[in-house]
């Protein structure tokens, strides 16, 4: 467990940075220091599952819209795992919630993932491409995903898709996370969501900063290449 005073630092570091948002469960939302929100969204994740159920694809609602809402969230997140034995109940869920944030006018963000006893290949192009076209129906503003391989056809999985998409996590084989997210944004993603690479590095907050250049270069048309980030961060 991380202390308040801990917790708090990382999330400095991250915002310092250069880091757009952070996604947090409603407890953890409530002990972040209001100043470091000045600078970066709050997105409130609405679903929980732990490594110990029997069911490890499944995922519950743990909290609302209007929970999010008296937290001063900018956005909610939901986790749908396509594949899964509770698959329908969860595809139910991101559909209610959406129809909360209508009435909140509150932005969603869909994690979803083929991710279950029924799926092959997770990282199946066309079956990423179903995903996220799922939460695209169902009433989300942006989606999250897993990664297409190989990695050059995620523009495959970009380009079905109205909604902007960010790619989940980093590369499996442990390869250099800036040069992965480069390609990533290449590709036509609209951002990087990224969580344990992150907290477990030496230096978080440079790590955030070289992709956050990732990140914006792209949305500013001149996504450089990898190695010129990789030197302009010491």
């Amino acid at each position: 467990m991380v202390s308040q005073a801990r917790w708090n630092g990382l999330l400095r570091a991250l915002v310092d940075g250069g880091a757009d948002a952070v996604v947090v469960h409603k407890g953890r939302a409530r002990a972040i220091a209001p100043d470091i929100l000045r600078h970066c969204a709050l997105v409130v994740h609405l679903s929980a599952g732990t490594v110990h159920a029997a069911d490890t694809d499944a995922k519950v609602l743990v909290g609302d819209v209007e929970e999010a809402v008296r937290l001063g969230a900018d956005a909610v997140s939901v986790h749908v795992n396509l594949g899964s034995d509770t698959e329908h109940r969860q595809l139910k869920d991101l559909g209610t919630v959406a129809a909360s944030c209508d009435l909140w006018n509150m932005p969603l963000l869909a994690m979803i993932y083929p991710r279950g006893p029924r799926i092959a290949d997770p990282h199946d192009p066309a079956l990423l491409a179903h995903a996220v076209n799922i939460a695209a129906d169902l009433g989300a503003d942006l989606v999250k995903t897993s990664v297409a391989l190989p990695m050059e056809r995620m523009a495959e999985v970009v380009n079905s898709c109205p909604l902007p998409i960010l790619a989940a996590g980093g590369p499996p084989d442990g390869s250099d996370l800036v040069s992965h997210g480069t390609s990533l944004m290449l590709a036509g993603c609209r951002g990087l969501a990224v969580g344990r690479r992150i907290f477990s590095s030496p230096s978080p907050s440079s790590l955030v900063a070289r992709l956050a250049a990732v990140v914006h270069a792209a949305e500013a048309g001149t996504t450089p290449h990898p190695s010129t980030i990789a030197t302009g961060a010491a």
